[in-house]
């Protein structure tokens, strides 16, 4: 059963309604690893910690709050990208019909949020929220949001959804359940606020066996104030919601490479908030059909796998698993220990990796998927010769700016002109860096190669042969015209420094 579900949750009967056979939840099988990654992605974003400032603003794809919070600032305007806010979600895609009884089954699936609050047993007998409590054990337990898996599933003959439109209700109960902490130290309230939501299908017949199925996602419970915060409206939403519909006696068409006779169907879809990719896996021979759909608020491609060599979700699938794991490794013992706490799902990841064998992690470096023949070599362009570097040496080479000869260890301040600079040197403007080296483009343009005398890792980034790259236009001499025509002095190596963590670093990425 699905974790978090009870029994009467994980299908919930409506008369006329047909079971899925153990076949047909199969093929939503086939689903579940990509959907869970769906389901899960942006859930917690590395470092995994709780004072993680990515850590405070969580719950971006998929999310559907109450409509009267959604549009307490004006209307939402409709898109197909999932990151946007909004209070319903529509997945409109074609099928063909293979047999007259033929049953579309469909399966609604989101997180629900739940305040995780940690209480500290006080004198008196009762108990006090903290923030944090250590027990006798040893372990730290945090408070935190965390979610629950909800998801409902409706099957309804093509007939029916011909004649008239069905409503499944996919909302959640409010909850609270108590954890007691060992020793008598205090305990762990989990409080989960209701979810109000619908899903209804219809169907509409484009000509012979042709069909445009679609199925419409909506929060249409109330939120307590309209002009809350998003922190608390999130208690009322649905998130990460997204839709897998399969069915008996049906074929679906993509919407991204559809039939050439259904590319014009395929046009008019409207998807709301979502988009609709075949799923499973992909045929031997392309055929622009399938028997799985999955709509997702995150774009993906038809037939989306996650990559065999992933030993496990990171819930940052916009990163690349080794860099990933790489900075997880790197984490320190005090931040292992508050991801730990953070969440059980973050303690899984750091298990993962700190256990992870070396021929698991060799595996994340890459993989050949399939090998075509190499084209011809291209023609040299006319400007090529093979002896174009003979003569020059960018590390004693000179360019002369007002008067003076710049070279390797000049001194400089950094003036990036306004127009055509690139974005990221605006931000350097005026800063004093040293010259590693002058170099001479094809064309016969010259950029100098700089690193900033206050970057505390100027030194490493000089070992790797990383620098910032500036014309003759866009640097100041900070020597007077007229000095000694020699090299100056290397400079002295920076005293060591304690560096920051890639955690601790705002621009350290993680998404």
């Amino acid at each position: 059963m699905t974790e978090g579900l009870t029994e009467a949750e994980a299908v919930r009967p409506h008369g006329g309604e047909h079971r899925a056979p153990d076949r047909v939840r199969r093929g939503f099988e086939e689903l579940s690893a990509v959907a869970d990654a769906v389901l899960y992605e942006g859930y917690l974003l590395y470092p995994y910690r709780r004072s993680s400032a990515k850590n405070r603003v969580r719950w971006q794809f998929g999310v559907l709050f109450p409509r009267d919070w959604a549009q307490a600032s004006g209307p939402v305007v409709p898109g197909l990208s999932g990151a946007a806010d909004s209070w319903y979600q529509q997945t409109e895609c074609l099928l063909r019909a293979r047999r007259t009884d033929a049953v579309v089954r469909v399966r609604v699936r989101y997180l629900q949020t739940q305040h995780k609050q940690v209480e500290e047993a006080d004198p008196n007998g009762g108990h006090r929220a903290v923030a944090s409590l250590r027990t006798a054990d040893g372990t730290t337990h945090l408070t935190f949001d965390e979610a629950v898996p909800q998801e409902a599933e409706l099957s309804v003959p093509l007939g029916e959804l011909l004649r008239g439109e069905r409503t499944l209700a996919v909302g959640a109960p409010g909850a609270t359940d108590v954890e007691p902490l060992p020793g008598l130290a205090g305990r762990v309230v989990r409080r989960r606020e209701e979810v109000r939501a619908d899903a209804s299908l219809v169907a509409e017949q484009l000509g012979g066996d042709v069909f445009r199925l679609r199925v419409r996602t909506v929060n249409g419970g109330p939120t307590p104030d309209p002009r809350a915060p998003r922190d608390k409206a999130l208690c009322h939403a649905l998130i990460a919601t997204h839709t897998l519909i399969t069915g008996d006696g049906v074929e679906f068409a993509s919407l991204i490479d559809p039939p050439a006779e259904l590319r014009e169907h395929a046009r008019a879809c409207r998807n709301h908030f979502t988009f609709p990719v075949l799923g499973g896996d992909p045929p031997a021979q392309e055929t622009g059909t399938g028997h799985l759909v999955l709509s997702s608020p995150i774009i993906l491609p038809d037939h989306p796998q996650v990559a065999p060599e992933s030993p496990g979700d990171l819930h940052d699938a916009a990163e690349i698993d080794e860099i990933l794991t790489l900075r997880t490794m790197l984490l320190t013992d005090e931040e292992k220990l508050e991801a730990r706490a953070t969440d059980p799902r973050a303690a899984a990841i750091l298990d993962r990796v700190d256990t992870m064998p070396p021929e698991v992690f060799a595996r994340l470096h890459g993989a050949v998927r399939s090998l075509t023949p190499a084209a011809p070599a291209p023609e040299r362009p006319a400007w090529w010769r093979a002896d174009a570097e003979a003569g020059l040496s960018p590390a004693t080479d000179t360019v002369l700016v007002d008067g003076v000869a710049l070279r390797g260890g000049s001194r400089v301040r950094l003036r990036p002109r306004g127009r055509g600079a690139d974005a990221q040197d605006m931000f350097l403007a005026g800063r004093s860096a040293r010259v590693a080296a002058v170099l001479r483009d094809v064309d016969g343009s010259t950029h100098l190669t700089v690193t900033l005398d206050d970057d505390p890792a100027a030194e490493l980034n000089s070992w790797y042969g990383r620098f910032h790259y500036f014309r003759p236009d866009e640097l100041e001499p900070l020597e007077a015209a007229g000095a000694p025509d020699k090299a100056p002095a290397p400079a002295p190596a920076a005293a060591p420094a304690e560096l920051p963590t890639d955690s601790d670093t705002p621009c350290s990425g993680g998404r």
